[in-house]
């Protein structure tokens, strides 16, 4: 007999939040979260996402286990102003077992089929800049601290409970040496002389900060097009400041901006933090801060997080601005490996800027959907 109980109290959302900790106590590439910043993106009055949408957490058990875990969300945003009417569902963790998978999936269709959504969709988080799809490839390497990770058998589940495939994305990996500075250090400084274009560089934090809601302006239009795109609001871009900013060493960020001072492209790099977050074991504290603290000092390992370049400068080779300014800095940093989110299979033009680094796809994953 499987119970779904929605969690109700503090006590109930750190069960929610421990459950993946025991489910993949035995793998060699779950990274787990940490815990505090886990509660702190549930919590209503921290997170500003609950503006604009709702979410539910429901816990799965076996007699008295605890066996499997779900978050229904609404984005209102999405189901109101672009009236894509989606039941989202997230950090949906679970045993092998049929029934618990089909118990807690049921349970997100009933609350979709009472707000009048037409579909589910996941797994998915509250926007674009939260984790997103089941994994479907590349079980035997560790997952980035941006992703979740996924035993083998959940994609049977979808598939066993009428889900079909809805987005599938890819994950590629390519080594420093692939890189070949003549590629684009001709190329970006005809571009910067064209277009009036120069690119910034930061040694601080607090440099960053002035240009940080017009980064968060610029996603919000470079990304508009995307099928999965969420606007992030003004009250998002102060949360997400205080939660990513600081991670991000500050000559990992590079803008460019034209004659006027107006931002037309960005990216921003974040050092691997997976095995450091495998040291951690959840928490910052004693020893889990020092194990981040030396990875974003020593790693030589680093993540593509986001790019994004103005419509109106888009397919003009921006692009080769940014990959110059990161190669003096990945060489003066001695960098080995670069890797990439996850990125749409359909997002071309995303594919075509980094086709001349020889990318190898090393994990894929989907989003499954179930008209309701």
């Amino acid at each position: 007999m499987i119970t779904v109980k929605e969690v109700t109290d503090k006590k109930g959302l750190k069960t929610f939040v421990k459950f993946p900790f025991s489910l993949y106590k035995d793998s060699k590439y779950w990274v787990p979260p940490i815990i505090k910043q886990e509660l702190e993106t549930f919590n209503k009055d921290k997170n500003p996402i609950f503006k604009d949408a709702e979410a539910r957490f429901f816990l799965a058990y076996k007699g008295t286990e605890l066996v499997g875990r779900i978050a229904a969300i609404v984005n209102w945003l999405e189901v109101n102003k672009q009236q894509i009417k989606k039941m989202r569902f997230g950090w949906f963790d679970f045993i092998d077992d049929l029934d618990v998978s089909r118990a807690l999936l049921e349970t997100i269709e009933n609350i979709g089929k009472q707000h009048q959504l037409k579909y589910a969709e996941g797994p998915v988080g509250f926007s674009n800049l939260d984790k997103v799809g089941v994994m479907t490839e590349g079980f035997d390497s560790i997952a980035p601290m941006i992703t979740w990770y996924n035993h083998p058998y959940y994609v049977n589940h979808y598939q066993k409970h009428g889900y079909v495939i809805e987005k599938e994305y890819s994950e590629s990996k390519f080594p420093f040496s692939n890189v070949n500075p003549e590629a684009f250090a001709k190329a970006q400084e005809l571009i910067k002389r064209r277009y009036n274009l120069k690119a910034l560089k930061f040694n601080k934090t607090e440099e960053v900060m002035p240009y940080a809601d017009k980064m968060f302006d610029l996603f919000n239009e470079s990304y508009a097009s995307l099928s999965s795109f969420v606007e992030i609001t003004d009250l998002q871009k102060e949360y997400f400041k205080k939660k990513f900013i600081s991670f991000v060493n500050p000559e990992y960020i590079k803008f460019v901006v034209d004659e006027n001072e107006r931002l037309i492209g960005f990216a921003i790099v974040m050092p691997r933090f997976a095995e450091a977050l495998q040291k951690a074991k959840g928490r910052l504290f004693p020893f889990g801060f020092r194990h981040i603290l030396k990875a974003k000092k020593n790693s030589k390992d680093v993540i593509f997080y986001l790019i994004g370049i103005h419509p109106e400068y888009q397919n003009k080779g921006v692009h080769a601005v940014i990959f110059n300014e990161y190669y003096r800095t990945f060489t003066e940093k001695g960098i080995k490996t670069c890797y990439r989110t996850p990125e749409l299979e359909d997002n071309e033009a995303i594919h075509k800027i980094w086709k001349h680094f020889d990318p190898v796809v090393y994990k894929r994953r989907k989003t499954f959907r179930k008209d309701l």
